[in-house]
């Protein structure tokens, strides 16, 4: 066989390997694009939080002035709902009571003074409460300068847990979103300055990514 044939068919067989070369590495280009395309749009799907309802401080800060349990039922905290009607209805409670109280020993005082100023004024006794016809003038006065106090500490400490009621659900609505997880934590470590020979301690606040990465801001006093 000529020389110039054995050539030719050497390079055409390099020309077909470098053919058959070339598109492999074509081909695993595009699996590699498609592969990277497909991680990215997983991404996407997973980082994407758009359309997740945001949680708004500011709507249970309104909810829980309006009525007392609203803000923390958008907090989803429900388990909180009890324990604030109960705060806020027991001074409710002690007001009425000690309000009706006020007003029987008022009424008791107004007969019992009458009658100390003339004894003959028994008309009205009878219309006393059974509980507090047998106490003199100075009792009733005592009982009934006790019930006002009572009853306008009620609504005193109504306003209190009312505003307690709003101040928990603005807080806890707005640690909601807050990253509680594991990869936040706190060290606490000694030291030894080699410049002066002190002992200090240091605080790092450690923030652990997923990626494995660790970034800490540190504090030393």
């Amino acid at each position: 066989m000529p020389i110039y044939r054995i050539l030719l068919l050497i390079v055409l067989f390099c020309t077909s390997d470098m053919c058959l070369n070339a598109q492999r590495v074509n081909r695993q280009d595009s699996l590699n694009k498609i592969s990277l395309a497909k991680d990215s749009l997983k991404g996407y799907a997973i980082n994407d939080t758009s359309s997740k309802k945001k949680h708004i401080p500011r709507i249970a800060t309104i909810r829980s002035a309006i009525f007392p349990g609203w803000g923390q039922a958008y907090n989803h905290e429900y388990w909180k709902i009890p324990i604030v009607w109960a705060a806020v209805g027991i001074p409710i409670y002690t007001f009425f009571y000690n309000d009706s109280y006020y007003k029987k020993t008022s009424y008791a005082y107004g007969i019992k003074y009458r009658q100390y100023l003339n004894a003959s004024d028994t008309a009205d006794l009878h219309t006393i409460d059974p509980q507090l016809k047998n106490l003199d003038i100075y009792s009733l006065q005592i009982y009934r300068n006790a019930f006002r106090k009572d009853r306008d500490y009620s609504i005193l400490w109504f306003f209190i847990l009312w505003g307690v009621n709003v101040v928990d659900a603005t807080v806890f609505a707005h640690l909601k979103d807050f990253d509680v997880s594991r990869d936040l934590s706190i060290r606490v470590t000694p030291n030894l300055n080699n410049m002066t020979g002190t002992p200090s301690l240091s605080l790092a606040l450690v923030n652990k990514r997923k990626e494995h990465k660790m970034s800490s801001l540190v504090y030393k006093f």
